[in-house]
Formats: C-alpha cells, structure tokens, sequence
C-alpha cells in the first residue's frame, strides 16, 4: 500500500519511473553505510528522469546540459515534496539524495564518490542492469535516464530485480569516449573522463587563475576578456558543465529496447 502511494505521488510530481530497494539490498563498496546517514533507514525509494532525446542527440553541449539542468530542477523539487509526504503522512523520517551536487569533497575521491551510489541504487531497486559504460540501462528507456533517491525509515521490499542482458556490449562506448575513461572493462577511469567532458572544472578553474596571478598587467587584461573566463564564470552559478555526452549519446540501448 505505502509503495504504491509513493509511486503515484512521485509519478505526479514529474518521475518517469519509481523502484524500492531495501537497504540490505543495497551494496556499494566505495560509498558509505546508508545507516550512518540516517538511522533506522529501512530503504530506498529510487526515481528516475528520462532525459529528452532530442537534447541528447543535438551535439550542442549547451542545450543538452540546459536539458539536464531541467532534471536537475524537477528532481531537486519531487524529491522535497516526497520526503515531506513521507515524514509527515507515513510518519517516518527520510533523506533526500541529490542527482549531483553537494557532493563530499572531504575525502581523497573529492567528489567523485557521493554518499549514495544512485547507479548501485538503481540496480538494487529493479530498475535496470550495468552496461558496458558503467552506466545503468533501464529496459524502457535505455541510459538516457537519470537518477535521484530517498533514505527512508519506512520498511520496503525491494523490486524484482532486471535479470535481462540490456547491454550487448557493441563498444560504442569505449570506442566514442574522447579520454580513454572506458578502455579498462569494468572500470570508469572518472578523471579521464572529468578532464575530458568539464573543461570548465575545478582543474581549469585553478590553472587559469594561476595564471592571471603570475601575468603582467597587460596580459592580465587579455586574459580577463577571454572568452575561456567567461566560460569559468558562468560555470561559477550553473554548476558542473559536461561537454560530452558521448557514452549516452551513442548507446543503442534507447526508448524501445
């Protein structure tokens, strides 16, 4: 009963799919214990956003990270209203988990590991199995989708899990990947792919300042109407900014596999 309600009410709020995992199917080395978070924690309830294929399928990176940043809004917002309606009409405690930032940045991973894997997540709530890109493939709507979630109190059996092979490892992927962060099988090298899909990132940002620190007077001028600085300012308020999507974009996986 409780699970169907929250599904009906994530659907509402702007989910494409909706899947429940309990905590003790939930299993990812490289994150923290879910217990720690949150104590008592009984689940998950796990939601996803398909992304729009058009913006995937663009090649403009602006308008396709504009589409993601779409989610990023609808996700923030459903995932709100759903711990409210379950702190305050199912009378338990829960804990939204963003799809992104903020992220641990206080670890030697430095925000490349989140406190929850939303992919092991997915995997746990029945909501799609692990292809060749590390990524989760969902059997509607192929890797185009994205996932946000909810530690809650309330005890939930988790989903059947997807026990078809959605991947049929064509190695697109691997092939399309412009910093080599798929070569190794199994493995998502995430700083190869970081240096190659956020240009405008921490590691950008710092070396670019490093450089208007040691520049004369008159190079720092040209350096600060350079339409390179530009771009770090803006990714200042909009956030991370992937530039690839390649991995996604080139997946045959897609809406009707």
């Amino acid at each position: 009963m409780e699970k169907e309600k929250i599904r009906s009410y994530a659907r509402e709020l702007g989910a494409d799919v909706v899947g429940f995992a309990s905590i003790d199917d939930y299993r990812c080395a490289a994150t923290v214990d879910p217990r720690t978070i949150l104590d008592a924690v009984k689940s998950l309830v796990v939601l996803g956003y398909r992304e729009i294929d058009g913006a995937v399928e663009t090649g403009n990176d602006r308008l396709c990270m504009a589409s993601r940043i779409g989610i990023l809004h609808v996700s923030s917002r459903t995932n709100y209203l759903l711990c409210r309606y379950i702190e305050d009409e199912l009378g338990v405690k829960a804990v939204p988990v963003p799809v992104r930032e903020p992220l641990p940045m206080n670890t030697p991973a430095m925000g490349t590991v989140a406190d929850v894997s939303l992919r092991h997540a997915a995997i746990a709530a029945g909501l799609g199995v692990f292809g060749r890109h590390n990524l989760v493939i969902h059997p509607r709507f192929g890797t185009r989708i994205i996932f946000a979630a909810i530690l809650t109190q309330l005890p939930l059996a988790s989903d059947p899990p997807v026990k078809d092979d959605l991947c049929d490892d064509c190695g697109l992927c691997v092939e399309s990947c412009p910093g080599h962060a798929l070569d190794e099988k199994g493995k998502t090298h995430v700083w190869h792919c970081l240096k190659a899909s956020q240009p405008y990132g921490i590691g950008a940002a710092a070396r670019y300042i490093d450089r208007l620190l040691n520049a004369s007077p008159d190079e720092r001028k040209t350096l600060l109407r350079d339409p390179f600085f530009v771009a770090l300012y803006q990714a200042l308020f909009i956030g991370f900014q992937y530039t690839c999507n390649r991995c996604v974009a080139v997946c045959p996986a897609c809406i009707g596999v």
